[in-house]
């Protein structure tokens, strides 16, 4: 059975900086797709970054671009979510994502439980 594990959130100022880690666990081969994305009380679900291995091609949404870098540890399964200059509306519950490749070859997309970030003075 495949998990991720998110880890790294917490309440910071803004202008602050946190970075969050997802570790994959299981028969893993490999991550070829990984994303963060967050939910807030009364807005949709977004998809904050994704990374896209072979290329390797980065996703990132309008409102953290520049602000916010996905990035990942093969050798430790981990997938990394560097976010700097934080502000208020970065408020949310961010999930970790993949689609992972098992070693029997199979694939299967799975989801974190998720860690909250809170932006506040």
């Amino acid at each position: 059975q495949v998990q991720l594990v998110e880890s790294g959130g917490g309440l910071v100022q803004p202008g602050g900086s946190l970075t969050l880690s997802c570790v994959a666990s299981g028969n893993i081969a490999s991550l070829d797709w990984t994303a963060w994305d967050r939910e807030a009380p009364g807005k949709q679900r977004e998809l904050v970054a994704s990374l896209t291995t072979g290329g390797p091609i980065t996703y990132y949404a309008d409102s953290v671009k520049g602000r916010f870098t996905i990035s990942k540890d093969n050798a430790k399964n981990t997938v990394y979510l560097q976010m700097n200059s934080l502000a208020p509306e970065d408020t949310a519950v961010y999930y970790c994502n993949a689609n992972i490749r098992a070693v029997d070859g199979g694939r299967q997309n799975v989801r974190g439980q998720g860690t909250q970030v809170t932006v506040s003075s």
